[in-house]
């Protein structure tokens, strides 16, 4: 046999593949690219995908190590994703090893794991049919007295005592009936627990089996008909726009109203892709906007669906991978990583709210899973959707110019009308735990309506501070310079920039003082002076804090629905996606901090977030209503929102940032460096911002907005261009010099493409 080289991306924060060669022995099969090998990296052993195969090579054999192992199994990456990936990592100018590091699930990662298991899914055993489930009426034994079969009528009678006795076991066995199988992640997600399943399974109703490794086949029974909604004439173009181009690639933005039925024209437009035998990819920005997402999709397809967000655990990850990989999975729905899962025939790719900063990956690999899910979708020639009901501007400049195919839904769906915005004056007003006298009147009045209210303050925790009353002391971390959060529930002091925490101390350590009182207010403290100020109502508080537990969040929503709370208080997880048909009243207590900003991202994010929860409010018949209480109720950004609406603001907004030659008119890096001394950081960047760089702008080095965190000094660099050519050329002689950087061994730093926050 002849020499062979293969070149492999290895997990290590180096920009370069690195040459092995391959043993006879391990020559045949033929190895591939996409393969996973193990290989020696110094004094470990790694795993690797590989790149590129060859048969010659130009480093001397001495300095070529052998691969010491090749994974003989069907955990490959595919020709396209190792192409997918290479761009990627191009783009963003990140380590390749890193890349493919992110994109495989962990379990293909390491060394150790040397069994892994297929896919389990859950079953009804095969005598439970629909007529069983149907027939499980409390208001006929007889039926159970004229059934034949003795197996049926036991399972008949069961059933009828579940459906009467434990009705989420009974939903349960339904959700289990509709579909041929359904993994344990999804029934989490869906608000089932284990204790429920396991209960059916000790009355031999259901059972677990290994899932079938076959591609989906579409048949005239995967769609519910029932289920579907007429179009509205603005839909039904859309949906006919984007069906006619299901063969190629398009960019499609759906710039709809909150309400307007986005999600309708996703399933419709679905519906197509699935009906050629094509898989469908939807990234949602955040977890909490996963249960709503699969229910709808549940509802209406009864195909296999596959979840991939950070709440699964490593064996979970892996069986969503194989299922794309093979086919199995119709339809994945994940958070921003979801872009690397290996769909084996995608024809589609759906981003909702395609505007939220959380696709947005701000550390190590800092991609955003919109931008390089366009690129993916352009490689395959598939259309890919962006919904919004308030673009970023980037997209909305993009639409404007012809760039992105570009589709309005102006009306809500049904009745619904779209619920005015008041401005409240706190000046003006009495005030009692942060509410307003106008704002605490609204609340009465909805309640007594039978109504629900939701109160939005995006600062979680019970206080945002604590001080002392006598000598002004103030519980700051050290490590970060600002204060730690006070979580009453939990009794800690918690920094939620580095997660240091301590317990509340009994007195001041300055004075000895035992005055010490919370500063400010979070959604926990809001929470309990709510239930204070109306003790006959039910509260329920969602946020990140009180939705840790798995499956609670899915809980919480489902009780929201079912009207078992009449007040819901919340941070910006709340803001998006949910439809709560009973909530006509929304109060937000605080936005002001976005009015003067530094950053000039600040006022884009500050409106979309108003607008998204205020899009709350009326979604159904009842007319709704938003309250915004501010200290500055004729700021020119309130009144223009308020009066003009998004839109008129966003293209106000664009004019300026044009003619300021700010993105999207420009394009941007940011060089992030820090150190535990603030000159090394600072020199390290000064080297780079002396660097002659053609047609470049240099802005720095500064300090971080937040100067100290986690006990480093971070400092930053932002280079701008008018193209993105220009941008990138420089950006690979800046990295080419690097090396050279004197300060380059005292600092840790990073490189940001295209940043969206220039807090972090």
């Amino acid at each position: 046999m002849s020499e062979q080289y293969i070149q492999i991306a290895i997990p290590v924060p180096m920009r370069q593949l690195f040459t092995y060669q391959v043993p006879q022995a391990l020559q045949t099969p033929p190895i591939s690219v996409g393969e996973r090998v193990q290989v020696p990296f110094g004094a470990r052993q790694v795993i690797g995908v590989v790149i590129k195969v060859q048969s010659t090579c130009d480093i001397p054999p001495q300095k070529i190590k052998s691969v010491a192992n090749r994974l003989h199994d069907d955990f490959h990456v595919n020709p396209t994703m190792v192409d997918f990936l290479q761009l990627c990592a191009n783009y963003y100018h990140h380590p390749i090893g890193d890349v493919f590091q992110q994109a495989l699930p962990k379990l293909l990662r390491d060394v150790k794991k040397s069994t892994l298991t297929p896919p389990m899914v859950w079953h009804c055993y095969p005598f439970i049919d629909d007529t069983v489930i149907a027939g499980a009426s409390p208001t006929s034994q007889r039926d159970v007295a004229n059934e034949d079969d003795d197996k049926h009528t036991e399972k008949l009678t069961q059933i009828i005592k579940i459906q009467n006795k434990a009705p989420k076991q009974y939903a349960l066995l339904q959700v289990l009936n509709n579909r041929e199988g359904i993994s344990w992640p999804e029934l989490r997600v869906l608000g089932y627990s284990k204790a429920q399943l396991n209960a059916l399974v000790k009355k031999e109703l259901v059972f677990e089996k290994e899932q079938k490794a076959h591609a989906f086949q579409w048949k005239t029974e995967t769609l519910n008909e029932q289920n579907k909604h007429a179009l509205s004439t603005e839909q039904a173009l859309i949906v006919a726009t984007i069906t006619q181009s299901l063969s190629s690639f398009g960019c499609h933005l759906i710039d709809g109203v909150t309400g307007s039925g986005k999600t309708e024209v996703y399933l419709q437009v679905m519906e197509g892709v699935l009906a050629q035998n094509k898989q469908v990819l939807v990234l949602v920005p955040e977890i909490g906007l996963t249960p709503q997402t699969l229910m709808r999709f549940e509802q209406r397809f009864k195909v296999p669906i596959c979840l991939h967000h950070s709440a699964l655990n490593d064996k979970e990850r892996l069986d969503t991978w194989l299922n794309a990989q093979q086919g199995s999975a119709a339809i994945v729905i994940g958070t921003r990583s979801a872009i690397f899962t290996p769909l084996q025939k995608l024809g589609l790719i759906i981003i909702d709210e395609e505007h939220d900063g959380s696709l947005k990956q701000q550390d190590t690999f800092r991609y955003h899973a919109r931008d390089i899910a366009i690129l993916r979708a352009s490689k395959l020639n598939i259309p890919i959707v962006l919904g919004t009901a308030t673009p970023s501007f980037e997209s909305l400049q993009n639409a404007l110019s012809g760039k992105y195919k570009y589709h309005k839904l102006e009306k809500r769906a049904g009745n619904s009308k779209k619920s005015p915005i008041k401005l409240i004056d706190m000046a003006q007003q009495q005030v009692e735990f942060g509410l307003s006298g106008s704002l605490k009147h609204e609340i009465k009045q909805t309640l007594a309506r039978g109504e629900q209210v939701l109160l939005f303050l995006n600062r979680r925790g019970y206080a945002p501070a604590i001080n002392c009353k006598e000598c002004h002391w103030i519980a700051n971390c050290m490590r970060c310079d600002k204060p730690y959060t006070l979580h009453q529930k939990q009794q800690l002091l918690i920094c939620h920039h580095c997660t240091d925490q301590h317990r509340i101390p009994p007195q001041c350590p300055s004075c000895g003082s035992v005055r010490i009182a919370p500063i400010g207010q979070g959604t926990e403290q809001l929470e309990q002076r709510i239930q204070e100020i109306f003790p006959e109502a039910s509260i329920v508080r969602i946020d990140r804090d009180s939705t840790r537990k798995k499956g609670e969040l899915a809980k919480l929503l489902q009780e929201v629905s079912d009207k078992k709370h009449q007040i819901l208080v919340g941070t910006q997880m709340l803001a998006k996606g949910h439809h709560f048909p009973d909530v006509t009243l929304v109060g937000v207590l605080t936005v002001d901090g976005a009015l003067f900003s530094f950053d000039f991202r600040a006022a884009e994010q500050m409106a979309q977030l108003l607008i998204q929860v205020s899009g709350r409010a009326g979604r159904a018949s009842k007319p709704g209503q938003v309250l915004l209480q501010t200290q500055f109720p004729e700021h020119p950004l309130l009144q223009d929102l308020v009066h003009n609406g998004y839109h008129h603001f966003a293209r106000q907004a664009l004019a300026e940032r044009k003619q300021a030659l700010l993105p999207p008119f420009s394009f941007q890096a940011l060089f992030r460096a820090e150190a535990n001394y603030p000159s090394y950081p600072n020199k390290f960047l000064q080297v780079l911002a002396d660097t002659h760089c053609e047609g470049c702008e240099f802005a720095g080095p500064v300090p971080a907005a937040m100067e100290k965190k986690a006990g480093k000094f971070r400092y930053h660099l932002i280079i701008q261009a008018k193209s993105r050519k220009t941008l990138h050329k420089a950006l690979w002689q800046l990295l080419a010099n690097t090396p050279q950087n004197p300060w380059q061994g005292k600092v840790r730093w990073n490189l940001d493409i295209d940043p969206i926050d220039l807090n972090w």
